[in-house]
């Protein structure tokens, strides 16, 4: 199921307002998040639009958690955080998807929520494409 108005489902305009694709995984899509203040944030959504973990059977949850997982270790090896913090909200978008944010101590925000979209570090495309590289290579 797709829905028309979402980025995760139609990629495209809507899904690079905010992310660029990076690849698919087992049953989701790996996107890095535009905005950097957390150097390899990334976003794994579901591969279908559907809003809650509860909506899908056990295999296809232990599945989606496994690409959590992959990518998690892949930004890991890359950037090396000395933390992963994981969000997974969707009230506006409705599409089930996980933030996950590497936090590092010497940041502001240690010890604390990360900033949904600080809107304060945006790349140049060659620094977008090293940094997917880094994650591809670790995957």
């Amino acid at each position: 199921m797709k829905d028309q108005n979402c980025g995760y489902c139609m990629r495209g305009e809507l899904l690079d307002a905010f992310g660029i694709y990076i690849c698919e995984l087992g049953v989701s899509t790996l996107i890095l998040f535009r905005e950097q203040s957390h150097p390899g944030r990334c976003i794994v959504a579901y591969k279908d639009h559907v809003g809650e973990l509860t909506d899908l059977s056990g295999e296809e949850r232990d599945t989606f958690f496994a690409d959590v997982a992959r990518a998690s270790r892949a930004i890991h090896a890359a950037f090396h955080p000395d933390k992963i913090n994981y969000g997974s909200y969707g009230d506006t978008s409705g599409h089930m998807h996980f933030h996950l944010v590497p936090k590092y101590k010497d940041q502001a925000e240690w010890a604390s929520t990360f900033a949904m979209n600080p809107e304060k570090v945006f790349l140049t495309q060659p620094e977008y494409d090293a940094i997917i590289a880094k994650i591809k290579a670790n995957l």
